[in-house]
């Protein structure tokens, strides 16, 4: 091993072993339990996306050209006698392109909670979830279209229901997926990343790291500190996993087999849907993304934190940071709000929220291939970030002054 790569291995080990092995650290694990407050607030937001992603939510009813009109007529009247109308109808002619409801349930691009196909006397009617209001309200609908041309009593309608095998992909949900990665890579950066600023105030307060500063290279330093950080959060992640891993095996184990299966359906239809790319690269691109996140704040707070001499200065240049931080967060959820749109793409391409918003794009876009081209981005924005952080570093460091006069002294 290289001494440069010796002295950033000793110096991350020694960050890490001084934050791990101390009582306060079960103060630090805890910590997202007493931000609570937060994690509602979060849940509101994914909660309104989900009330405007329904709104592209329909049902379709695909008839002959003939019925078209009479069930446009019918469906008017009966929103217009309920409190609460179903989703948008969406009519279809019959054609041969419009014979499978099943692959009209399956279209992306919105929710379709239920397809009626056939004559309306005898309607065949798919629905994402077996006796849901979508597919009753599709029978009452080819009901009250024939009620409206009969001249006498109007023949009876005998609906043939069918049930999804898999609950469909919900857009919905999917947003609000997305919007919890968002909230959670935010929250743990805005977390974890602001520890290395207060474990070097400590440190340059008791003048330990001007003996670092003459014993070994400060870039290895630099670098040291933001590695034994981000094992600092990747401890603090594997604990919090743990615990939800054991908290859904335990419920997992409460539950009764026989009344699921009678029920015919999951206990949580919400757990049905998984993100476009599926759960496990989610996860585990969601965990890259998050670390670059990190690296990005975590140079970014070390770069500026060393130009102050004191904790009360280390505080008033991180409140900039953390206020555009939480832009970032901003800019992120209104492109996960909008998946597709400019403002999304904005947030994909610019570097310091593009961690946040591809997260999202991978929870309702299905492309993989875009992910590995972000964290190449990513990887460069991260390395030219560490490298001005590293001269900021020095620089302050070296001058063991906090003047803010940096500026007039020449990186290098």
């Amino acid at each position: 091993m290289t001494p440069f790569l010796r002295t950033m291995t000793v110096v991350a080990r020694r960050d890490f072993l001084a934050i791990v092995a101390t009582p306060t650290f079960l103060l630090f694990l805890l910590a997202p339990l007493f931000m609570l407050g937060m994690g509602l607030a979060g849940g509101m937001g994914a909660s309104q996306l989900a009330d405007s992603a329904r709104g592209t939510g329909r049902i379709v009813a695909v008839a002959d050209a003939a019925d078209l009109e009479a069930l446009r007529a019918a469906d008017a009247r009966l929103r217009a006698a309920m409190p609460r109308p179903p989703a948008t109808l969406e009519l279809r002619a019959a054609t041969p392109a419009n014979a499978d409801p099943v692959a009209i349930a399956h279209e992306k691009g919105s929710d379709t909670y239920a397809v009626m196909i056939g004559a309306l006397a005898a309607p065949h009617i798919v629905e994402r979830e077996a006796g849901g209001s979508a597919g009753r309200y599709l029978a009452l609908l080819a009901g009250e279209a024939l009620h409206s041309r009969a001249a006498g009593p109007p023949p009876p309608v005998t609906p043939r229901f069918e049930a999804l095998a898999s609950g469909g992909t919900s857009v919905a949900l999917q947003q609000s997926i997305g919007f919890a990665a968002v909230f959670v890579i935010f929250l743990l950066t805005l977390l974890l990343a602001g520890q290395t600023v207060s474990s070097l105030a400590e440190e340059k307060g008791n003048k330990v790291i001007e003996i670092l500063a003459a014993a070994v290279p400060l870039e290895g330093v630099f670098l040291g500190k933001l590695l034994g950080m981000l094992g600092v959060a990747i401890l603090f992640i594997a604990f919090w996993l743990a615990i939800a891993v054991v908290a859904g095996l335990i419920y997992a184990a409460g539950l009764d087999p026989a009344a699921l299966s009678a029920a015919g359906a999951a206990p949580v239809p919400a757990l049905a849907t998984a993100p476009a790319t599926g759960w496990p690269f989610f996860l585990a691109i969601g965990f890259a993304y998050f670390v670059m996140a990190f690296l990005l704040l975590g140079a970014v707070f070390l770069g500026i934190g060393s130009q102050a001499g004191t904790v009360r200065e280390i505080q008033m240049l991180s409140l900039p940071i953390t206020i555009f931080q939480v832009a970032m967060f901003s800019l992120s959820s209104a492109g996960a709000s909008a998946p597709g749109s400019g403002l999304a793409t904005f947030a994909q391409i610019f570097p310091f929220s593009s961690p946040l918003a591809m997260a999202a794009r991978a929870a309702t876009d299905e492309a993989r291939g875009i992910h590995l081209l972000a964290l190449g981005w990513q990887a460069l924005w991260v390395a030219l970030v560490v490298y001005l952080s590293v001269r900021l570093f020095r620089s302050g460091v070296l001058s063991g002054r906090g003047d803010w006069r940096f500026w007039k002294r020449r990186l290098r």
